[in-house]
């Protein structure tokens, strides 16, 4: 498993290849903690990125440096965590999808009353979202600082990626980008199935 700089270096050069590394890794909050299994990429020459038309007060975190939460509240109903990617100046993120559950379950629970199973407890970035209490208050929180109450600690390896294309963007948005990546030995916990 990659080490936190050794994650910033790959965030730094690529969100795509970064994508693939960040599989694995742990999202830490308080007594939560969870194996992330699916994630999108998003960059600034891509017309489904916030970053698309520039820098704006709701997407500057994006044009920073990367390993930062970019947080944002989506269709005025779901909070969402990316990891800012890309030198400064040059915005990139990735949307963690989902992960597996792994300690803080019942406190996860607590949060999400209306999810019935551990499988569609973290199976969507909105329930990641609310499972971890993540809000616009973490907007630009160090993620890989090993101080940060919400961090990424790194994890297992993963064997096997499936990509296939982003979930929710509309035609014209790169909806057609293979840029979602998956842990393949771990689609029960995922938002919507990737056939390899």
């Amino acid at each position: 498993m990659l080490s936190r700089k050794q994650l910033y270096d790959a965030l730094d050069r690529d969100v795509l290849s970064a994508c693939e590394a960040i599989l694995g890794w742990h999202l830490v909050r308080g007594a939560c903690r969870a194996r992330i299994v699916e994630v999108e990429a998003y960059r600034s020459d891509d017309p489904g990125s916030h970053a698309f038309r520039g820098m704006t007060k709701r997407n500057e975190v994006m044009f920073g440096v990367p390993g930062r939460a970019y947080v944002y509240f989506n269709y005025g109903v779901h909070w969402m965590l990316n990891v800012t990617a890309h030198a400064e100046g040059d915005a990139a993120a990735i949307l963690v999808r989902a992960a597996e559950p792994l300690e803080g379950i019942d406190v996860m629970f607590a949060r999400r009353p209306r999810a019935r199973t551990h499988q569609d407890l973290l199976s969507g970035p909105g329930k990641l979202a609310a499972a971890f209490a993540i809000t616009g208050s973490d907007n630009g929180c160090d993620l890989l600082n090993e101080e940060s109450e919400l961090r990424l600690d790194p994890g297992g390896p993963v064997a096997s990626i499936l990509s296939g294309v982003r979930i929710g963007l509309a035609e014209g948005k790169g909806e057609d980008l293979p840029w979602r990546f998956a842990d393949a030995k771990s689609q029960q916990w995922i938002s919507k199935p990737i056939r390899g």
